[in-house]
């Protein structure tokens, strides 16, 4: 995966292991059509997809590389940009911004010099609005790591997560 631990520099400059991209590449040698498995395969073990993968998947696919960047951006699920350890997803649907989301976004962002959609630099925290959670009724909502959060409040959400490591 990742030779360099963020945590250890959070400036240093990523440097990516392609050996775990051969064995995707090679489980899918010879099929046809298996752009987005192999994507979502390098995505899982990477976290994202860096140039560097995409690269690799075109040359030993063949796809040429502006068809992988088609793919990749005009799917949701695909992320080209580095996301930090913590994710963090707040609604901002009509029932929790009426009740109060954008304050906590707001908090979270003066909080971590964070704009919603970014990273911070040191890779500890993406900061995601989603616009429904499903749960209305515990709204505003919010979503860190896949743990729940209902009710929230701007600083008792910052609180949070400024317990994460």
């Amino acid at each position: 995966m990742r030779k360099n631990n963020p945590r250890d520099n959070p400036f240093a400059e990523e440097t990516i292991d392609l050996k775990h991209l051969e064995k995707i590449l090679d489980e899918f040698k010879g099929q046809k059509g298996a752009i987005i498995p192999v994507l979502q395969r390098a995505q899982y073990v990477y976290g994202y997809l860096p140039k560097e993968v995409l690269q690799a998947i075109s040359r030993k696919t063949r796809v040429p590389l502006t068809r992988l960047y088609g793919v990749a951006t005009f799917y949701a699920q695909f992320r080209l940009a580095r996301r930090g350890r913590h994710i963090i997803r707040v609604c901002d649907g009509t029932a929790c911004h009426v009740r109060g989301a954008p304050q906590s976004i707001e908090a979270i962002g003066k909080a971590f010099q964070i704009e919603p959609g970014g990273t911070t630099p040191d890779y500890k925290y993406t900061l995601e609005i989603v616009y429904c959670i499903g749960s209305c009724g515990l709204a505003p909502m919010a979503v860190v790591n896949e743990k729940v959060h209902a009710n929230i409040e701007p600083d008792k959400i910052v609180d949070e997560l400024k317990k994460l490591d």
